[in-house]
Formats: C-alpha cells, structure tokens, sequence
C-alpha cells in the first residue's frame, strides 16, 4: 500500500503529534534479526500501559496481533485499522494498525512502529519515517526493527535509547537442493505468481501438496492456508517474501527459488538482508535453522551465506522521504508541498507513489479544478487519490475510480448507494480460476477501503458488513480453488507416515481389480507382475513398494500360477516387439537366441519374483512362443518336415531356416532347373536373385520375422513398409535388417523378393528373343521415379541399351531405350551351365565334347545378336533383329 493514510483523522497534523507528550517519554528502539521477540516484547509492553498503538507493515500481521490482543484483554478493548478494516470499540484502548492507518491523533500511552527498517522503501519509505519522526506516546515509544538502521536512528532521533537482541537461534546455510528433495516444514520463496503456481504444482505431484501465501491474499485465505501447514495436513509451504514480514510459522527450512525480484520498475538482486529477513523465518523459538536454494536458481555466494548466517549487513545510507506538512489551498500548492525537497542528507525522495500521480492527473482536468477550489475540497481530492489501487490493471480505470469518488463526496455529500451495490455485485461472483478470484478480492479491498469511510457513505456500518462479507466468500472460495489445485490430502498423509515411521508398520492391501492400498490409500496398482506407484518420487517409490510387500507377497504367487495356466490367447508382443506381453502388459523381453526362429526369453527384472517363479514364467512363455512361431512360419516347418531324406533339399531347407524363409542368392550362384519341381511341390521358389517361399511374404509372417530378426540382431523393431508398398529407399532401414526381411536392393531402392522375381520373370520373357522398347509403365508399376528406372532395372541385371542421339547426318526419331535382357553369367564351378558354354564374339570358343546341343546354338546365335546390337549406333538398329529372325 504505497502512501495509504486513511480517513482516520488528521494523520499529518504537527498539533495532533505534539498534543500531550512528555518531555521525559521514553523513545527506545528494539534492533536485532529475525526470531529475536522484537514484537512480542512490543505488544506485552503496549498491553501494560493504560492504552497504546501498535503499527505493523501489513494488513495480516495487524490482523494476526489483533486476535492475539482481543484473546488477552477482551474485543470490547481492542481495536483494529487497516485501509480495509475499521474494528473499533467505543471503549479500545489499545490498536492493532497497519502503519498507514495508525491513528496518530489519538493520545495514548505508548506507540509502536514494527519493521522500522521499511523507513528506506522507495515506495512505501515515506510513511515509516513519518512515523519515526513524529509518532510518539505519551509515555513510551518503541521502534523495533534490523541493525542497518541503527546509524540513522542515532541521527535522526536525539536521544533514543537502542537496543540489541540476539536471535535465540541459529541460522545455517546448507546449499543446493532439488525441489523434490526437500525436508518435511520447508518453505520455497518465489517473487512471481506465476512461479509460486509452477512449484506448487510439483510439490503436490511429488509430495502430496502444499500451503500458498502471497500478499495478495486476504487475511482469511492466508489464514486458511497457513492452517492447512500448521495442522500438518501438508508438509511444504510455497509462498512470495510476504511470509518475510513477521509471520510466525512451524518452517525448519527455507529454500529460495530465485534470489531477484521485480521493485514495480525493474527486476532487480535480492540485498543480503532481504535475504536474510526471508530465512529468517526458519527455525523459530528456540529451534534452530537452515535455509538454501532451490529449482534452478542458483547457490548463494559464500560471502552473502555468511553475512546472512552471521547478521552482518551494510547500514542503511539513506531513508525514504515526503513531506506531510500539506498545503490545500489548491491543487497545484498542494502537488508543489509533495515535491519539497528533503530537509536533511540522511532523507531522499523515495518513488512517485500511486497517489501523486493520480493528483497529478486529476488536478490537469478542468473539470476537477473547477470542484477543488476549497481547502476542504482540496484535502478531499487527497484523499480520494489515496485510495489503494490494489488491482494494479496498468490503465488509467484507478484515476477514474478517484475521480468519481471526488466528484460524488464533493457534488452529492455522499457516494450513491447505488453505486456501490453495484461494485460490489460485479465482485461478488465465487466462481472461476484462481487468477479471477484473486482479482475480484482486489476489487472488494477497494470497496473495503471506500466503505471504512464514515464520512464518505451512509450508512457505513452496512457497507463495511457488506464488503466483508463478500470478502469472506470470495476468500473461502480461493482457499477452495488453493487446496483443490495444490493439495492431495491423500498423498501427503501416506508420505507423512513413511517419513515418520517403519514402511512394515503400514496396512497394505491389494483389491480385486488390481488396486493397491496402503493406510486405505490407493498408492499404485498391480500391472501384469509389476507394482507401479502413481505420482510419488522414487525415494517414496521404494518405501512403498516396502510398505506394499506384504500385501503382494500372496497375489504375486498367484498371478505366477494363472501366467502359467493361461491360454494362448492372454500372450502377444509388445508393439516394440522385443517384449512379449500377458494380459497387456510386459512380462519379458526376447534375447538373441541359437538360432533366429528361437530367441532366448528373459523374464523382466522384478523384485517381487523369485528365481522359481521366474523360471515358470520363462517356461510358459517359451512354450507358448515356440508354438506361435510354429503356427504363422507354419508352410516353412511343413516343407521341413517333407524332405527328410533328400540331402539336397535337406541343405536348402536347412538354409531357409536359418534366414526365416527368404535367402538371398548371389549373382554367380548356380540353379539347378532339377531342383525347381521339387521346390515348388514345397511352396518354395528359386528366383533369380532370391530363394523364398511366397506364403512368408504375407502381412503377418513379415511382422514375425521382423520381430524374431531383431531378437536374434539385439535391435529394437523399425517401423515395416505397408504390406502395397512395391519399393522403398535403399537406405531407409539397416541393409542386413532388410536382407533378411526379403527386400532386395536394386540401384536406388529396395524391392520385396517376390515382387522383384516376378518382374525379372516376366521382362526375361518378353526380351527372350529380341529386345523391347522400355515402357515408362515400369516406373508406375514399381512406385519409383522415371529417372531411375535404368538403375533399378540394372540392380536386377536387367540389360537396357540407352537412348543413343542421333549422328548430325542422320535424320528421324531417335531410337528408344531398349530392355535386351538380363545378362546371363555361368561360374565355372556350377554344374548346372558347365555344358553350356556360349560362342560370343570376341571370346574364345569352349571346345566342347559330341555334338553341339540345340539350346546350345540357340544360345550362341542370341549372343551373337546381342554383341552386333550393342555395336550399332544408328537409330535403325533395330532392323538387324528383324533380319535375324528372317534367318
């Protein structure tokens, strides 16, 4: 509340000061850290005088101490002012204030200032040394505050009397830590909502919730919230360095989660005494301390960690400062008394506060000039620019609000009823996000502020009752909203109770559908043989899987037994197909075996299993994959099975085998036209390039050979080609995983064995006995590129003669591409071509024993051909394949 002084009576009148204070009153100051009982000692004092006033920095700390005097002396003696509150007795005698709203012309016995240090605020400074400088009581005066101050008190105030109290504990720095990892009664400190939303949001993940303070909370939040801390329903408390300024809570760690923070200007460096007026707040009594950083800031320095520990911090060099000796003869005098200068070095000017600006603002209109021509109307246009602008919108509505109030007091006597019914209406709405409640409490605080004025309503008593009471909602509402989005109740009480004691100590159990409860907690469920927990750390995580033990120990045993007498069908893989899966869940995991069609199993480690159990699992597993790879490989293990006593076949089914039903063959590699009738009748194909049997290239032999092919290469499972996918790129996946799945290469990209067969088949045919112009179909047909073509056609020795450009003395069409057919080499070990040697052109001629075979002049005369072909280079060649055939 920047430059707040409520309607309480002539805050700044020198008369109303100076009014019956004794030449011998006592001024004393009361310096020393944190949790040194500054303030009790302020309040067991003030309580022994006949009456006396006490003011704090804010509106919860004023709230707090008034419920502590009212259990003392009674709520007919005790009062309480803030910008928003007005309890007065007509009988008090002794006030709970928040600085602003001391109402200092009131003589009373003794006069109190807490955090006197706030006096170098650039924003709120100006009132505090106010207060130094003219609060006094007749009979004693107490500041009470840190040691930076202490030279400029002795300055400032003649005569003062300052003591030092030690802190009665001791405060240590401990580094580092990881949010999660955290002990139990630990405040995080975050200088943004947005941050203080993020953290608080892991915390109740990871540790079962947490309590929020922010200064934007109303007393009753805040007050709900610490409760939640207090009565330890949780055990973390995340707030902003609101919880800096006197609040007394059960914190054995304070943890900062940023050491910078934005001043209403810019962002800047928290100073090693606002640090330490932060953690100061842990350890409080006796108790000792620890404070540190935390999330993603950054460890302290060890000279700030030591000037914090030890409480040795720069004195203040100067204190905030404005001038309250006002002049209302008009608007311009009085916006010229607010900018004097500081009498003294000590003082400064502190930040333009909210109230000038909107004097400024107002006194350029003419229209309030016109209204603000009395001193009493001028004192009047003060105080309504000292309305709080709490909501903090960034525009120019909290002018207009001030405005308005002006203008309604100065023309009507009074703000209309109406009006503010309809203000509060607007407010009064408990539904919404936190972001909106929070908002709308903003927007009630200044319908408070305006309703404590007496002389600014009718009827005020009902005003006041009517914003608190829409304050109370709109309060339960956001603690509600808090502990809806940061708290898990159930969470927090099991962690409470591993933390505290033995994880055997628990009542654990596991219900029907899976359900594992601890304490009548669920804290997991049982998924497949595995205990999973939900949203705890993994040090809990361990300590529940302890405290679950005794409930799993008899459903494990009997999950082993229905694993090992369930059907087939409660069995699959897991769809990165190393895993096999029961009942949906992993179980195992598939292990490069002896031989590709029987990988190894490996039961998934679990430390609910022992090694019999786990050796049943792995049995059952391996029986059930045993018989499914039969069942889908089932045409290989039938041709197996067919030829027991055919070494030759015996040897190629043994091959198959081995490579899961497709074996590529290498470009010199024999093929026996024998053995082509015997394969067939066994479902198997000699191709040209590929030896495989058509059945394994459906859909579902491909995944399982693709999943037993990654066992035995210890891969995980790539995606597969679609079963109409024709061609793919050569690169797409590893060279061996797709040799072996039957994708043979062919120049650019990669084609499936029995497509690639039946295309050699088929232009074999066609050019069988003379060349065929290239169809551009080929390149549709095989989903490729027209360019590439020609290669793809060449990586399965598929002969093309290019198109060749016509000579300049020639003239016409130039000739097409040409498939001559695929190239035909014999190796001289293979039997099967050893009597077929050819006469090409340009090679010697094989002698060859008896008489020269018709398929072997066949041969010749084909080569001979293709050798002149290959010669010619003028766009008719193709007439010479005509003559030939003539011949």
């Amino acid at each position: 509340m920047t430059g707040v002084p409520t309607g309480a009576g002539p805050l700044h009148s020198a008369a109303g000061r100076a009014t019956g204070i004794s030449s011998s009153a006592q001024v004393r100051a009361v310096l020393g850290p944190t949790n040194t009982g500054k303030t009790h000692l302020a309040i067991e004092r003030m309580l022994a005088h006949a009456s006396g006033i006490i003011g704090f920095p804010l509106r919860l700390l004023a709230r707090e101490n008034y419920d502590r005097m009212v259990a003392r002396k009674g709520v007919g003696a005790v009062a309480l002012i803030t910008g928003e509150e007005k309890i007065v007795p007509p009988n008090a005698r002794w006030f709970s204030c928040t600085v602003e709203a001391m109402p200092l012309d009131r003589r009373v016995a003794f006069v109190a200032v807490d955090e006197i240090q706030l006096c170098a605020d650039p924003d709120r400074g100006h009132i505090f040394t106010d207060r130094l400088l003219h609060a006094r009581g007749q009979v004693e005066t107490m500041f009470l505050g840190a040691d930076t101050i202490r030279p400029l008190l002795r300055r400032l105030v003649p005569g003062i009397e300052i003591e030092h109290r030690p802190r009665l504990s001791h405060l240590a720095y401990t580094g580092a830590s990881k949010l999660t990892r955290l002990p139990p009664r630990s405040a995080i400190v975050a200088f943004s909502a947005a941050e203080v939303y993020a953290i608080a949001e892991l915390i109740r993940r990871r540790r079962g919730g947490c309590a929020i303070v922010m200064g934007q909370l109303s007393p009753r939040t805040r007050n709900a919230q610490v409760a939640l801390y207090q009565n330890k329903e949780v055990d973390y408390l995340v707030a902003t360095d609101a919880i800096g300024m006197g609040l007394n809570m059960d914190v054995n760690h304070v943890a900062f989660a940023s050491l910078s923070k934005f001043d209403g200007t810019r962002m800047r460096p928290l100073t090693p005494a606002e640090i330490a007026q932060v953690a100061g707040r842990a350890g409080r009594g006796l108790r000792d301390g620890t404070f540190g950083t935390t999330a993603m800031c950054r460890p302290l320095s060890e000279d700030v960690a030591e000037a914090v520990e030890e409480h040795r911090f720069d004195p203040l060099a100067r204190l905030s400062w404005r001038n309250s000796d006002l002049d209302f003869s008009s608007p311009d005098a009085l916006l010229s008394s607010l900018g004097r200068s500081p009498p003294r070095p000590e003082l400064t000017a502190g930040h333009e506060a909210s109230d000038v600006l909107a004097l400024a603002s107002l006194a350029a209109s003419p229209e309030i000039r016109t209204m603000a021509r009395s001193r009493a109307a001028t004192r009047l246009l003060w105080e309504s620019c000292q309305i709080p602008d709490f909501r903090k919108l960034g525009d120019d509505s909290h002018i207009r609000l001030c405005a308005r109030i002006f203008s309604h007091v100065i023309r009507d006597g009074r703000v209309p009823p109406a009006w503010m019914d309809g203000q509060i209406a607007a407010f009064l709405r408990p539904e919404g996000t936190i972001d909106s409640l929070m908002h709308r409490l903003s927007g009630i605080r200044v319908c408070a502020y305006i309703a404590a004025r007496p002389d600014w309503l009718r009827n005020a008593e009902y005003w006041q009752e009517r914003t608190r009471d829409a304050e109370n909602q709109l309060s339960d509402a956001l603690h509600a909203q808090l502990t809806a989005r940061f708290v898990d109740r159930r969470a927090a009480t099991l962690i409470r109770r591993l933390d505290e004691g033995s994880a055997e100590d628990l009542l654990s159990a596991v219900t029907a559908q899976g359900d594992v409860l601890v304490e009548g907690h669920p804290v997991g469920r049982i998924a497949g043989l595995e205990l999973k927990a939900e949203s705890f750390d993994e040090p809990d995580r361990r300590l529940l899987m302890r405290a679950a033990r005794r409930a799993v120990r008899t459903e494990i045993p009997r999950r082993v037994h229905v694993l090992a007498h369930a059907p087939d069908s409660c069995f699959g893989f897991a769809q990165d197909g190393r895993h096999l899966m029961w009942e949906g869940e992993n179980v195992a995991r598939l292990r490069h075996g002896h031989d590709l069609l029987h990988p190894r199993i490996e039961v998934l480690d679990n430390p609910l299993l022992d090694n019999v159990q786990r050796e049943r699992i792995r049995e059952r597993l391996h029986e059930w994959l045993d018989r499914h790879v039969r069942e889908v490989l089932a045409p290989l293990f039938a041709a197996q099975a067919a030829v027991p006593d055919d070494p030759m076949l015996r040897g190629i089914l043994h091959r198959l085998m081995e490579d899961g039903g497709v074996t590529m063959l290498a470009r010199d590699e024999a093929r026996s036209r024998v053995l082509h009738g015997h394969l067939g009748r066994l479902g198997i194909r000699m191709g040209h390039l590929a030896l495989f049997m058509p059945a394994l290239m459906k859909p579902r032999c491909m995944r399982l050979r693709a999943i037993l092919t990654c066992a035995h290469m210890e891969t995980d499972i790539p995606e597969l080609p679609a079963a109409s996918v024709v061609s793919v790129p050569h690169d797409m996946l590893p060279a061996t995983f797709m040799d072996r799945m039957g994708w043979m290469r062919a120049g650019p990209v990669r084609i499936r064995a029995d497509i690639a067969d039946r295309l050699v088949t088929e232009l074999t045919r066609q050019t069988r006995h003379h060349p065929v112009p290239l169809s551009n179909a080929l390149a549709s047909r095989l989903s490729i590129r027209r360019d590439a073509i020609q290669a793809v056609l060449k990586g399965l020795e598929i002969h093309v003669r290019p198109t060749r450009p016509l000579h300049p003395a020639q003239f016409g069409p130039p000739a097409p591409a040409m498939l001559v057919g695929r190239l035909r080499r014999a190796p001289a070990h293979s039997p099967a071509h050893a009597a077929a040697a050819t006469d090409i052109p340009g090679q010697s001629r094989r002698p060859t024993r008896g008489r020269t075979t018709t398929g072997a002049r066949k041969h010749a005369s084909m080569a001979a051909t293709q050798h002149r072909q290959d010669q010619a280079d003028h766009p008719f060649a193709v007439l010479a394949v005509l003559r030939e055939r003539r011949s």
